[in-house]
């Protein structure tokens, strides 16, 4: 919830400015050093990795290590692991999965068992796309991915964005940073594509979200939330 919330409140720093088809705000445009986000296990643990199609996780059943290794969440997002065989295991933390990993065990096998979840490596991640789009929401991501891809993952920007004014929030450093980006030169080749990583949150600025925002400002610690820009 603060995440949702600290979202709006720094996206309201890029709409305030109003939405005419141009560029403006506080957040910088051209940031050369925005760089990639912090490693995965470095974010909080409200905002706590939930596993994809692709991701491979190591499974430490302990005292047992034939149950032990790793395990690939295939596309129809089931991992297969001796005994259990396959169980659901997408969308979920790696303590949930731990969970239900004993849960199964100790439910015909053994007694009490003591299982531990780690994300190896992870080909599967999410960005939040909000603002003026048709669709915004919260996207799966596989690979290298483009603020234009992202954008059209949310199935593009609505009739009143102003696609001037797209702001990218992103973890660098243990800190929330932006950059803005001005999709309209992208679109025409004017300005470099930006890589969008796991995690990202880009708002698309427009007069839709405009009354919301100045809302979420009232109730925001602004300067917890603003800060390195």
């Amino acid at each position: 919830m603060l995440l949702a919330l600290g979202a709006l409140g720094l996206a309201a720093l890029l709409t305030l400015g109003g939405c005419a088809d141009s560029r403006g705000g506080t957040i910088p445009y051209g940031v050369t050093k925005f760089n990639a986000p912090d490693p995965i296990a470095a974010i909080a643990a409200e905002n706590a990795y939930r596993t994809g199609p692709g991701d491979t996780l190591t499974i430490a059943v302990m005292r047992v290590p034939d149950l032990s290794g790793d395990a690939v969440i295939d596309p129809s997002g089931d991992i297969t692991m001796p005994l259990i065989g396959k169980m659901p295991a997408i969308g979920k933390t790696t303590d949930q999965l731990a969970s239900e990993i004993s849960g199964r065990l100790s439910a015909k096998y053994l007694q009490n068992p003591e299982v531990r979840v780690a994300l190896k490596s992870s080909s599967s991640q999410r960005i939040t796309v909000d603002g003026s789009v048709n669709g915004p929401g919260i996207y799966s991501i596989a690979g290298s991915t483009t603020l234009l891809q992202a954008i059209a993952l949310a199935k593009g920007t609505t009739t009143d964005a102003n696609s001037r004014k797209v702001a990218v929030f992103r973890t660098i450093a243990g800190q929330r940073q932006a950059a803005a980006f001005d999709l309209t030169d992208i679109r025409r080749g004017k300005a470099a594509d930006p890589e969008i990583f796991g995690n990202d949150i880009i708002v698309v600025e427009g007069s839709a979200s405009k009354a919301a925002l100045k809302n979420v400002l009232q109730t925001i610690p602004l300067v917890s939330i603003f800060r390195p820009f």
